[in-house]
This record gives C-alpha cells, sequence and structure tokens, in this order.
C-alpha cells in the first residue's frame, strides 16, 4: 500500500517500483487522500479555462490513467486539497481541508483502507512530507497512525476486522546521492543537467546530513518507461518537455537503477541495507 497526498505523486515517487512488484504479482494499492482540487496547472498546454473550471474532475481522469498504466488498485480517501500557502505572512489554510482535519478524523478512512487491504508493507513521506506540503506532512501523520492502529482491535470501531501491516518505509526519492549521481552522469555524456538547481541547494546546505539515511535500494530500472508514461498521464501536473524527461533513461538506468527508501518501522527481521521491499516479510508470512 502507497499512501500519497495527491494524484500524480504516486507516478513522482516509487512508480517503478510499484511497478515492478506489480509484474511479479504483488498486489499494490494506491491511496490518494485529496483530489488535487487546488493544484495548480503546471503543464502550458493544459493550461486552458475549461480545464481549470473542472480541475478535479481532470485530475480524477488523469488518476484513472495512471493506475491503469502501473496496473495498481487505487483508492480515494476523500478529503480536500489544502493548496500550497505561499506568501509572507503565510495565509492560512481553507477550512475543511484535509491538513486541517484532527487526525483521528484523517486517519480513520485510511485505517478502514488498511483493515479492508490487508497490506504487509506501506509506503509513504517522512515526517516533513518529502517537501513541506501541508497535505503530504497530514500523509505522513494518518499513515504512521494508520500503521500503528489498524492491528489494535480496541482502535478505530467499526472499521474492520484489525490488521497489522509489518514494514513502514518513507520514500527517499530525491536523496543526495542519486542526484549527484544523474548530475554526474549527464555532464558525463556533455548533455546540459536539470539537477544544477539541486546541486546548488545541497551546496548551500553546507553537507548538512539528511534526516533519514537510505535504508533500501529496489532495482527497477526497467520499469522508469512505465513510471514515465503513469507521469505523462497526469497532463495538468506533467509538462512532457520539463525536469522529469531531459536525463535520458539509459543514462538514469546506468547511473542510477533503483528507487530508494528509508525502512521507519519493522516488526520482522531483516538486514540492512535492503534490495527489497518484502525482505524478512516473506520468511514470516510463508513460514
Amino acid at each position: 500500500m502507497a499512501v500519497h497526498a495527491h494524484p500524480d505523486d504516486e507516478s513522482s515517487k516509487g512508480a517503478a517500483t510499484m511497478a515492478r512488484y506489480v509484474s511479479e504479482g504483488v498486489e499494490v494499492l494506491v491511496v490518494t487522500c485529496t483530489g488535487g482540487e487546488r493544484g495548480d496547472i503546471l503543464n502550458p498546454a493544459m493550461d486552458r479555462p475549461e480545464v481549470k473550471a473542472d480541475i478535479g474532475k481532470v485530475r480524477e481522469a488523469e488518476m484513472a490513467r495512471a493506475r491503469e498504466i502501473l496496473g495498481v488498485e487505487q483508492r480515494w480517501l476523500g478529503f480536500v486539497d489544502s493548496g500550497f500557502p505561499e506568501g509572507d505572512p503565510l495565509p492560512p489554510l481553507p477550512e475543511g481541508c484535509f491538513a486541517l482535519q484532527p487526525l483521528e478524523v484523517a486517519s480513520e478512512p485510511l485505517v478502514r483502507a488498511v483493515r479492508e487491504f490487508r497490506p504487509h508493507v506501506m509506503l509513504t513521506y517522512d515526517e516533513k512530507g518529502g517537501y513541506p506540503h501541508p497535505d503530504h506532512v497530514k500523509t505522513h501523520e494518518v499513515s504512521v497512525e494508520a500503521f500503528e492502529a489498524a492491528g489494535d482491535p480496541d482502535r478505530y470501531p467499526g472499521t474492520g476486522e484489525p490488521w497489522q501491516p509489518l514494514k513502514l518505509y518513507y520514500h527517499m526519492t530525491f536523496n543526495k546521492d542519486r542526484i549527484l549521481a544523474l548530475h554526474t552522469a549527464m555532464e558525463r555524456i556533455g548533455a546540459e543537467s536539470p539537477y544544477k538547481d539541486w546541486i546548488k541547494r545541497f551546496d548551500d546546505e553546507g553537507g548538512a546530513p539528511q534526516p533519514w539515511a537510505v535504508t533500501t535500494r529496489v532495482p527497477c530500472g526497467e520499469h522508469f518507461e512505465t513510471r514515465d508514461r503513469a507521469l505523462l498521464a497526469h497532463a495538468t501536473q506533467i509538462d512532457p518537455n520539463g525536469f522529469w524527461f531531459v536525463c535520458p533513461l539509459d543514462v538514469q538506468r546506468e547511473a542510477w537503477p533503483t528507487e530508494d527508501y528509508h525502512l521507519a518501522r519493522s516488526l520482522v527481521d531483516t538486514e540492512l541495507p535492503e534490495d527489497d521491499l518484502f525482505a524478512g516479510v516473506r520468511e514470516k508470512v510463508c513460514s
């Protein structure tokens, strides 16, 4: 189960991993917390009045195409996008949005989904949301709550039979080592690197360590093309001439053929580093 804040997040974080496991016969469910109703249109070709007027329905249709490409199941939690506040001082979040929901209200439908789908592994964002969008931070909070509560029969009564997932991971898609490797690979082939701003940001941070170490690198390079097709399905959010597609797939596969994660919770024995989200799970489930 991969828990995401908005439609398109599932395609930009962990999509090749999901496609790999689907190809191996694993059941995969994407849970999308909000409809992305307050998202900007980031592809100039889709910046049209009729799209803006019904952005929620458009993004719902985009999600349907992406989940078909990835081969995953998908469920909406039904909360309203909080938007990304900008300005100084920051404006208040919109009343009723996902990020303002009390934890138990926001977590209840996810606990229900966990108890119905019965995942062994959950994927989500770190405590900072991967980046500080309020919906991403809230997604982290409800994912941790659901992981810890779904197996407890005394919590969230009326949401199904208890079920305890065995591992919880945080996405580490944009970790420093990966960005540096891709940047170096682009320079090596004499191409303009799209990662210069990332490198500058790393330099400005003065070598500060990442808050979460990468513990798990899942080989999935052969599924990068599927990932990119799923990304392109989110046409309002992804410019086909933009950042995501500058680095050629063969360069990506050679420089960094994995998607990366931090193992945040585990109820099974496993040895780090891992190359499989189900390390330790198969042994426990099949024993």
